[in-house]
């Protein structure tokens, strides 16, 4: 008896195998010793609070004209100065922001979830489905982007589609446009994913396809589904900046940092006033560099091929 209380007791005081933490907890740890990635962060994080709160407590939200004071250069009332119809730059600056991220960043969570369903559907049925999907996919791919935005834009504009509703369209778009090449990538994922062995043995416990699918598939795509969103966010801000710009997409009097800088496309504008167009071009700047960064640091803690 003695004999078996020693060995209990000497097993209760073994030493204890460390339990590995989580594979989000270990992807965080490394984010976080990313300066870069952090620093990218943090500009995105202002640059929201910026634009959401900033105009709440701003004396000039309401945007009315005031034509006594228009195209005034920066002074301590007007920290950017004035506009031609007198309104406050910085202001309208933080407002068209709210426009252009609220854009990039709805269009981004609508194609990537367009993207992963249809991908995920291709990859895991394939026959003939996979066909009519990624058909439909390459015959997107095949056509460059910018002129079909801008074919689109053009279309809005003959059809003369309230400025209330452009933003909405102008969302869609981008997210037409953005899921055929998110799809070809989950799809080679599920591709790979479904020869595993924790599908194997899904398929011999008699799962459905629903929940393999759902429960098993998708969650194993999360971490890249997560690098190519973030991603994203930039590229659909500078395409909807683009569209603005050429008075093809949200239209004033909804100010937008696209066209901003289209109100300030004449030459005596450009050299004599460039607080009209410097603030809204290097907020674009500032904000897709950053965001680009922080998914560059994002890609190299989540995506497995790109890790050492």
């Amino acid at each position: 008896m003695s004999s078996m209380s020693r060995e209990l007791s000497t097993q209760n005081n073994s030493p204890r195998i460390p339990v590995r933490s989580s594979i989000w907890k270990q992807s965080f740890r490394q984010l976080v010793r990313n300066k870069l990635a952090m620093s990218g962060l943090a500009v995105v994080i202002v640059m929201f609070i910026a634009c959401f709160v900033g105009p709440l407590f701003s004396p000039y939200s309401s945007n009315r004209i005031h034509m006594n004071i228009m195209n005034h250069a920066p002074n301590a009332r007007h920290w950017l100065g004035t506009d031609a119809l007198g309104r406050d730059v910085l202001t309208r600056v933080l407002q068209a922001g709210r426009i252009s991220l609220t854009v990039g960043l709805a269009s981004m969570m609508l194609s990537v979830f367009i993207g992963a369903l249809l991908g995920a559907i291709a990859g895991y049925y394939r026959g003939i489905i996979d066909q009519i999907i990624m058909r439909i996919a390459d015959l997107l791919l095949t056509i460059p982007s910018l002129p079909l935005l801008f074919i689109f834009g053009a279309l809005l504009s003959e059809w003369k589609v309230p400025t209330d509703y452009r933003m909405y369209i102008v969302m869609i778009m981008l997210a037409i446009i953005g899921w055929p090449g998110l799809a070809r990538m989950v799809r080679g994922q599920m591709l790979s994913l479904r020869e595993r062995e924790f599908m194997q043995a899904a398929t011999v416990l008699g799962l459905s396809n629903h929940r393999k699918l759902f429960y098993h598939l998708l969650p194993n795509i999360v971490p890249l589904l997560i690098v190519i969103a973030t991603l994203n966010i930039g590229g659909a801000i500078l395409s909807e900046s683009v569209l603005s710009f050429f008075g093809l997409g949200v239209m004033p009097p909804t100010a937008t940092w696209g066209n901003m800088i289209d109100a300030a496309n004449n030459m005596l504008d450009f050299q004599n006033r460039p607080w009209l167009w410097i603030p809204p071009g290097l907020s674009i700047f500032v904000t897709v560099i950053a965001i680009n960064v922080f998914g560059d640091g994002l890609r190299d803690v989540l995506d497995p091929k790109k890790k050492r």
